[in-house]
């Protein structure tokens, strides 16, 4: 019996393949990066063949150290929401949208009138923002008319590794809500959404759950990455739905924090309850029969990245670490307002800037550091306090992502959360969930949870501090009056940058 599963990772900075065994140990991995491309403000691009070489080159790696034989089944994560245009001949047609970029919001506006906020609320889950795929859609139609007459096909990024393993042009649920064209109550492309945006169905992939056998590797496939012809490649899910398997979080109630680049706060859900306002996202979840809620930042630990690029980049992350661990809580009355890349939720607004307020002459760089940590943080109770809005009141979190690595940072996040955090045994979350959905999707766990249980393995455990939730509860309304004091600016700052 073949032993072990393969999750790929097709992530906004690289692209991985890991092996993992049947309790969740990491057999092989490995990665190769992905340029990022920003040719205009609120813009964000990728090369789509960057994800393909990248996944072929490291499967191919991986499958020096295990054999092809012993490949039981692959798995699928990646980054949400992507626009990948391909042509009749399912060649791309311009570097792929990406989840971070910002150019449609004229786009979600026209359509959000077109057909009324509730009703919206209702079928897609969310509100209509600028970084889902269908808006992203009518930008090309209305600004790229020769590149939009020529489409054929519509894919996510990690669907487009999908089809060059198999030539199948498929995509689960889960990432499939990310697009804004489902009726995410039932599952299903919406007749509604598709007319409303003008969108033809024929250039959607076929649907279908996250444990579902969606295609198998075709001999293109298996010469590219060292694959046997015919291994199952199970439908999959986005990284974050993905990452909640991955860190075990599959029963209503329980809750994760990722701080990576993006910020997210997830949690289950047993039936479909979106956010009465649309301030978070409801998706269809990996299992059948069940959501997601999830709340996002789009700038989080890529906040403390581009301070240490910009500001500090002859530092390590090391010594950024033991500068935060050097300035008191609240950095002295420094705050940072964490919108580098606009932002989602609770605050859906592509015009929101990042911004140090309060800054005197005492503060230096130590303060910013910690000023950056703690306005992520504080931006990630933004997301949980409004799944405690629809009831979810986790008594604890899993943390994953970059900050997660950082003593400091995790033990500020959990004294502003005001609950403990706990770590799983690995940081490809993702990758591990997609495992965990390949090997349940050819029956070798006869579902999610119990997979779980056998390949995800609760770790280290860390308690808020009583001085530092105290101190913290004062400072975060603080924190919650930036966005609405500064909007007005935010929006005459674009208006003037154009």
């Amino acid at each position: 019996m073949s032993k072990y599963f393969i999750g790929i990772d097709v992530s906004t900075t690289a692209s991985k393949a890991l092996v993992f065994d049947e309790h969740g140990t990491v057999i092989a991995s490995k990665g190769y990066p992905h340029d990022l491309s920003t040719p205009r403000p609120l813009w964000s691009e990728q090369d789509v063949e960057q994800w393909w070489d990248a996944s072929s080159k490291a499967l191919r790696d991986v499958l020096r150290e295990v054999s092809p034989d012993d490949v039981a089944a692959v798995g699928l994560t990646g980054q949400m929401h992507g626009l990948t245009l391909l042509d009749k001949d399912f060649r791309p047609l311009r570097p792929a949208i990406l989840w971070n970029d910002q150019r449609s919001a004229a786009q979600c506006q026209a359509v959000t009138e077109k057909i009324g906020a509730q009703k919206l609320y209702q079928l897609i889950g969310s509100l209509m923002l600028p970084g889902f795929t269908a808006p992203k859609i009518k930008w090309v139609q209305e600004n790229e008319p020769d590149i939009y007459a020529q489409v054929a096909h519509v894919l996510l990024p990690k669907d487009y590794v999908r089809f060059r393993l198999s030539r199948a042009l498929v995509c689960d649920v889960a990432d499939g809500s990310g697009i804004a064209l489902m009726d995410i109550g039932k599952r299903q492309w919406s007749d509604e959404m598709l007319a409303a945006m003008e969108i033809a169905r024929a250039w959607l992939p076929e649907l279908c759950e996250s444990t579902d056998v969606s295609a198998y590797v075709s001999e293109e496939g298996a010469a590219a990455t060292g694959l046997k012809v015919g291994t199952p490649i199970v439908g999959g899910a986005g990284d974050q739905p993905a990452g909640g398997v991955g860190n075990g979080v599959v029963s209503t109630g329980q809750a994760s924090l990722t701080i990576g680049t993006s910020g997210v706060a997830y949690a289950a859900n047993d039936h479909y309850a979106p956010e009465p306002d649309g301030r978070l996202h409801t998706f269809c979840g990996p299992m059948h029969g069940t959501w997601f809620h999830m709340g996002v930042m789009l700038s989080a630990a890529g906040s403390l990245r581009w301070l240490h690029d910009e500001v500090l980049p002859d530092k390590s992350y090391d010594e950024l670490n033991t500068m935060a661990e050097r300035v008191p809580r609240g950095a002295e009355g420094l705050l940072f307002a964490p919108y580098l890349s606009g932002e989602r939720h609770p605050h859906p607004d592509p015009y929101a800037r990042g911004s140090f307020v309060g800054l005197t002459l005492r503060h230096g760089v130590a303060h910013m550091v910690r000023a950056v940590m703690e306005g992520v943080s504080f931006g990630m109770r933004d997301q949980l306090e409004l799944l405690r809005g629809l009831g979810v009141n986790p008594s604890e979190a899993v943390v994953s992502g970059g900050a997660a690595n950082s003593r400091v940072w995790r033990q500020l996040t959990t004294d502003i959360m005001g609950i403990p955090l706990y770590s799983v045994n690995t940081t490809e979350n993702g990758a591990l969930g997609a495992a965990i959905l390949a090997a349940v999707g050819i029956g070798r766990f006869k579902d999610v949870p119990t997979a779980c249980s056998q390949m995800v393995h609760r770790m280290d455990t860390i308690h808020p501090d009583s001085a530092g939730v105290t101190e913290y509860e004062r400072l975060y309304p603080t924190f919650r009056d930036l966005y609405p004091a500064l909007r007005d600016t935010f929006r005459a700052l674009a208006a003037f940058e154009g």
